[in-house]
């Protein structure tokens, strides 16, 4: 049984400047843990700890432990690269590749992968954009580039090529910050979706969006965990006062 992320005395740095700061917490498998906090309150560095894309930035380093069904992501002989597959991520803006179709887009990380059967990468374009709820939407037009397709179908493309490799952990950041409301809750709807497969982390300004779709929720403000526990208690009866704070509006 998957045990989903556990998270233990997380810090991370740009060059001298210290981001974050003793994070630990535990997003349980098949379920939806959400991440608020103002702007610059650490909420994308940790998401990007945990597939190991922060230390790509050059001066960028981490230490602690991320476990993913108990094994560490940051141990001896980890690959990197295997962990972004295993831990896929959607960003803030849609970004699909520009001179790819809709097919070629999904289809990307399998070939990157080796799968070259054309049967086989079908079957998987096919189930992927089922999952991102765009099939029918585009199943008549898979030649068409990726960037031809309205924002909130290229923020579900984008999905779609996240789920194709089947992770097990997927991160959003901020998925809806660049969408209208009606886009958005397709977006929402498909979180609800995804989650019976995978383990979602989403990063978002929007608290209302965070009492819709996750069961628990980390409170983030100035590079530190403030607050972590289940979303309805969260924003019910909060345990510290920053967070009321910030959930009532007086401060972020």
């Amino acid at each position: 049984m998957a045990d989903g992320l556990q998270v233990t005395d997380l810090n991370a740095w740009f060059g001298a400047r210290h981001v974050l700061k003793d994070i630990s917490l535990r997003a349980p498998a098949n379920g939806v843990t959400a991440l608020i906090g103002p702007s610059g309150c650490g909420k994308s560095t940790f998401v990007r700890c945990l597939n190991r894309m922060h230390e790509v930035v050059p001066g960028a380093r981490s230490t602690g432990q991320v476990l993913l069904d108990g094994e560490d992501l940051y141990g001896p002989g980890v690959d990197p690269v295997m962990v972004r597959r295993r831990i896929g991520m959607v960003f803030q803006k849609p970004n699909p590749f520009p001179t790819m179709s809709i097919f070629g887009n999904v289809a990307a990380g399998l070939r990157l992968a080796g799968i070259r059967d054309k049967d086989a990468v079908y079957e998987v374009v096919e189930r992927a954009l089922r999952q991102a709820a765009l099939w029918d939407e585009v199943k008549d037009e898979l030649h068409k580039s990726g960037s031809s397709l309205s924002g909130g179908q290229q923020q579900r493309l984008c999905i779609a090529r996240a789920v194709a490799v089947q992770p097990e952990v997927l991160l959003m950041d901020e998925p809806c910050s660049a969408l209208d409301p009606i886009a958005t809750a397709r977006i929402e709807e498909l979180i609800l979706e995804l989650k019976k497969e995978l383990t979602l982390i989403i990063v978002t300004h929007n608290m209302q969006q965070a009492a819709r779709v996750s069961e628990w929720t980390g409170f983030f403000l100035m590079g530190e965990l403030i607050e972590f526990g289940v979303t309805r208690e969260l924003f019910t009866a909060p345990r510290e006062k920053k967070t009321e704070e910030y959930i009532t509006g007086r401060f972020g």
